[in-house]
């Protein structure tokens, strides 16, 4: 009994070694670990078709970064490609219906002709699939340099009406009218989303963006769908804020907003502006999603196609791509392969060895994509 008590008694007597670390002080670098697993249904394992168009510019370099990515983690999707251009007169059929079958597609950027010409094939995906709602995410990575810290504003935006319903007509020679339509039924259904995703990922404040003080009708009912909707989130703190007011605010003070809904021009207007503070379009995921389907594709809509000297040097930045795919994983209910993707590519930036032009870097397309997989875990 005395031989077995002393190692004890030395054991009791010695100074206490440190306290090992909680999940509340994680060690530096460590990624903290789930308390409770994700129990998946019975076949949510089966592998998911993904309609992928690559586009126009820089489309099929960043969405071949994703194809690598998706190949290297062994993700449960698969692509059906289709081509498509911007200088098409229309979606072909077979593309939209493959969206209809999958439900959920990714896309590069499709070019959109300035003045005359055809009709932007964006809007006709949208208004063919009622893709009412497109959401951008802007928000500090870490280890990327901006004028601003703190922000994480999600820009969410009215989709398929307003300034973009595509009602234009010439009334005499050299005046033209353009219609901007604003209805109850599509203003309270984004507020209704809004305040949905607020409440769904613990955002404390809603504000919608508005002219209400010069179209008095038009922003004025859409002020009032988000009044009325706002009623029912007591717990959501909501505000108004006008358009030429709010773009002098997120560049002075971004850090004060939180969820934004918007009519459809402002959320354009207002999604770049983040997108530009927050360390600008090439990092910024964003989607655009409606009742049954879903398109996921770079957040901030300005230089989204690139232009010829970045993709003939393969320059392009393929973080916001990637981003937004985490998004469409999360969509399609694989949580574990978006942790990881996003986790690799937020490593990646905070180390800073390999970015691309945009982000003060040199690097390739190929040598981003290449340095993601590896930080996979």
């Amino acid at each position: 009994m005395a031989r077995r008590s002393t190692p004890l008694l030395r054991r009791l007597l010695a100074p206490s070694p440190p306290p090992s670390p909680t999940p509340s002080t994680p060690l530096a670098g460590a990624v903290p670990r789930r308390t409770v697993t994700y129990m998946p249904r019975p076949g949510d394992g089966a592998p998911r078709g993904v309609t992928l168009i690559p586009g126009d510019g820089i489309g099929p370099l960043v969405t071949g970064a994703v194809r690598q990515v998706m190949e290297a983690m062994h993700a449960p999707v698969y692509f059906e490609t289709y081509e498509v251009r911007g200088d098409m007169p229309a979606v072909p059929p077979e593309v939209i219906e493959s969206i209809r079958r999958n439900k959920v597609c990714l896309k590069g950027g499709l070019a959109t002709p300035v003045g005359g010409g055809v009709s932007s094939l964006n809007m006709q995906l949208r208004k063919e699939l009622d893709l009412y709602a497109a959401l951008v995410n802007c928000f500090n990575l870490p280890g990327l340099p901006t004028r601003h810290d703190n922000v994480d504003i999600v820009v969410i935006r009215e989709n398929t009406e307003g300034e973009y319903s595509g009602l234009e007509h010439e009334v005499v020679p050299g005046v033209v009218e353009s219609l901007k339509v604003i209805t109850k039924f599509c203003s309270e259904r984004i507020a209704k989303y809004a305040f949905e995703y607020a409440y769904l990922n613990n955002r404390k404040k809603v504000t919608a963006v508005h002219k209400a003080n010069i179209m008095k009708l038009a922003d004025g009912l859409f002020l009032e769908s988000c009044r009325e909707v706002a009623k029912k989130y007591p717990g959501i703190q909501y505000n108004e804020i006008i358009v030429d007011n709010c773009c002098m605010q997120l560049v002075a003070k971004p850090e004060q907003f939180d969820v934004m809904v918007t009519p459809n021009l402002y959320g354009n207007l207002v999604a770049n502006v983040a997108a530009g503070i927050a360390g600008g379009t090439g990092v910024m995921p964003g989607g655009n999603v409606g009742q049954d389907h879903a398109i996921f594709e770079q957040g901030a809509s300005a230089g989204n196609v690139g232009n010829e000297n970045i993709v003939a040097k393969k320059r392009a930045n393929p973080v916001a791509l990637l981003l937004s795919s985490a998004m469409m994983l999360r969509h399609l209910q694989f949580p574990s392969f978006a942790d990881r993707l996003e986790t690799a590519v937020k490593r990646v930036i905070a180390e800073g060895k390999y970015r691309t032009k945009d982000l003060g870097g040199t690097s390739t397309t190929q040598e981003v994509t290449d340095a993601v997989i590896a930080k996979l875990d």
